[in-house]
């Protein structure tokens, strides 16, 4: 537990090596206030969020009350609580993050929960190209039965199958919006077939074949898919770059910024693009745009000159 001016909160707080952990976690950039580098065994760390509501500041004492006094007050022994000194708060952009964690180095840690020269666990970072599950296997096989190595995808199990069910059900909604675009565009086509009866007769009577005669139509499908992929790539880049203050405007209308942080964890809306998932939208969407070119390609082929001609 962590108490300031009779105002308690019950953070996970973390002991690092304050020698290596830039190696691993690139603490120093997410200190938005004091100095990182004053961290010693009298000084911590607080989140934005923790600090904000305790009331905390930069210089201000914080007690901390660890899980061994419980242990001492069974041997009837009083442990008084650790006084240290905030000398920095750090806010890296994910609400359970920044409203619940405390930074403390490696040996005030272990003076807190009586651990000697023990650790409860050794964050491994991976050089880029390594596969996090085979690492973790790996290690497993050099641990003791006693211990396990976890990659962050099996630590954060839970959300992503949570993310990954969202993904799949976009990707559901989306394909019933695609399908009716396609049928859009073949019946967009298909009358474009039946004003353009005369011109199509006309171009058979002058000598283009059923096949080139389709294939204008064909043509057609795939300008307007790549017409339309174009500008949904244009569009789509530009809300992605405008995102956090699009939804920003948004929570300010609703007044659901509170709910947003609680349920996504995020005071920001993060972003990636995966060139894959690129690649295949891109490919899908002239793939629809040219097979609904198809049916009216097909009408048109089907006219014979003469009937066209006469249709006048």
């Amino acid at each position: 537990m962590l108490q300031y001016h009779n105002k308690p909160a019950f953070p996970a707080i973390q002991g690092v090596d304050a020698n290596r952990v830039e190696r691993v976690i690139p603490l120093r950039k997410f200190v938005v206030a004091g100095d990182y580098d004053e961290l010693d065994d009298d000084r911590v760390i607080l989140s934005a969020q923790l600090a904000m509501t305790i009331g905390a500041r930069l210089g201000s004492k914080v007690s901390v009350y660890s899980p061994l006094l419980l242990e001492k007050l069974k041997a009837d022994e009083i442990l008084i609580p650790r006084e240290l000194e905030v000398c920095g708060i750090f806010e890296i952009g994910h609400q359970q993050l920044d409203s619940s964690v405390v930074i403390v180095t490696l040996r005030t840690m272990q003076e807190l929960y009586g651990l000697g020269r023990s650790v409860h666990g050794v964050n491994v970072k991976l050089a880029d190209g390594f596969d996090p599950d085979h690492a973790a296997a790996a290690i497993n096989r050099a641990l003791p039965v006693d211990g396990v190595a976890k990659s962050w995808m099996d630590a954060n199990q839970e959300f992503l199958f949570v993310l990954q069910l969202e993904k799949n059900m976009i990707f559901f909604l989306l394909l019933f919006i695609i399908v009716v675009a396609a049928f859009s565009v073949a019946s967009s086509l298909l009358i474009a077939v039946v004003r353009k009866t005369r011109e199509i007769g006309l171009l058979g009577a002058l000598g283009a074949s059923p096949r080139q005669v389709a294939a204008c139509f064909c043509y057609q499908g795939i300008i307007i898919g790549a017409a339309g992929t174009a500008s949904g790539l244009v569009l789509g880049f530009a809300v992605v770059h405008f995102r956090n203050d699009l939804v920003a405007g948004f929570t300010r209308l609703t007044g659901s910024q509170a709910a947003l942080e609680r349920f996504y964890q995020f005071s920001q809306l993060p972003a990636y693009l995966s060139g894959t998932d690129l690649a295949l939208i891109i490919t899908s969407a002239l793939i629809v745009s040219t097979l609904a070119g198809l049916l009216p390609a097909l009408r048109a082929a089907k006219l014979k000159p003469v009937e066209a001609l006469r249709s006048e």
